[in-house]
């Protein structure tokens, strides 16, 4: 199908092989003549799909490509610690922007998502040129020491909240009145929400629906102290080559330090959005605005 003949823009799905494991990703081709190429990111436990309805807003000016990260969506199923890494999954993405010829491209990521993004664009500075940072999970060595140390090596709250999360449903329809009404995802666009239940569950045979992402993965990825992660990303910050704006909600219920911090190792601001950890995907319209201030 040309994106000519895709009256509603409907993403072409694909798979890579990826250090022998299968990673997906959507492909939104653009509508307009002249575009730029932009790779999306999601966060932890979500998918590429939840972008869908933010995608085909802004087909006129960008090709958009979501990739869902090793262990999410309808990529492989992921539990091992050390194959959970950040740097792991940035070398997956690339390979999928190879396989589609992409050789330049932005990057907006979000929460994970902004982590991997730093990854790539430390990887590849040749490829990306403008990296937009939604709440990316990268901190210096202080300030994760004082979290640890806060956490006295307990549990952390939101591995312990991503194994508790309930993975069968009977249908979609459950899971929409159940996110729809409760703190963080009640503050999502509805029709973002509504993609993600769309792309991030999938079908049983027994007619139930299932989270694609297995909650060991995601509780992993928040919990793990071993796993290349969040200080590690960090300290690629200052080999990114690449344009660089960080954004964070006014209402984060996370270390506001975290951005100050990233800000401050790339000599910039904070822009401070409305909103909390998912500002980006609160309101369809101010995050086309967003895309088009900080991308271009």
């Amino acid at each position: 199908m040309s994106s000519s003949e895709n009256i509603e823009n409907i993403p072409l799905e694909g798979k890579i092989i990826s250090d022998g494991l299968e990673i997906a990703y959507l492909d939104w081709q653009a509508t307009g003549q002249v575009h730029d190429n932009l790779l999306v990111l999601h966060p932890n436990g979500f998918c590429a799909g939840m972008f869908d309805p933010i995608a085909r807003l802004i087909s006129e000016n960008y090709r958009v490509v979501g990739v869902d990260l090793r262990g999410h969506g309808a990529s492989e199923e992921v539990l091992d610690e050390a194959a959970l890494g950040n740097d792991l999954m940035a070398s997956d993405v690339l390979k999928v922007m190879e396989s589609l010829r992409i050789d330049a491209f932005s990057i907006l990521g979000v929460s994970l998502g902004g982590a991997i993004a730093i990854e790539i664009a430390a990887m590849a500075p040749e490829k990306v040129k403008v990296l937009m940072l939604c709440e990316a999970i990268a901190m210096d060595f202080d300030s994760r020491k004082e979290r640890a140390e806060f956490l006295e090596e307990k549990e952390h709250p939101l591995a312990v909240g991503a194994r508790r999360r309930r993975s069968t449903w009977s249908d979609r329809e459950e899971i929409q009145n159940s996110y729809g009404s409760r703190k963080p995802l009640d503050a999502l666009e509805p029709s973002v929400l509504k993609a993600y239940i769309q792309w991030g569950f999938v079908d049983r045979g027994d007619g139930q629906v299932e989270l694609a992402c297995n909650p060991e993965t995601e509780a992993t990825i928040f919990g793990s102290r071993e796993r290349y992660g969040p200080p590690s990303t960090f300290e690629r910050l200052s080999e990114v080559k690449a344009e660089t704006h960080i954004l964070a909600g006014k209402q984060t219920d996370l270390g506001k330090v975290w951005f100050e911090q990233q800000a401050k190792e790339i000599n910039t601001e904070v822009n401070w959005i409305q909103g909390g950890h998912f500002f980006f995907f609160e309101d369809l319209e101010r995050s086309c605005s967003l895309v088009r201030e900080f991308i271009g």
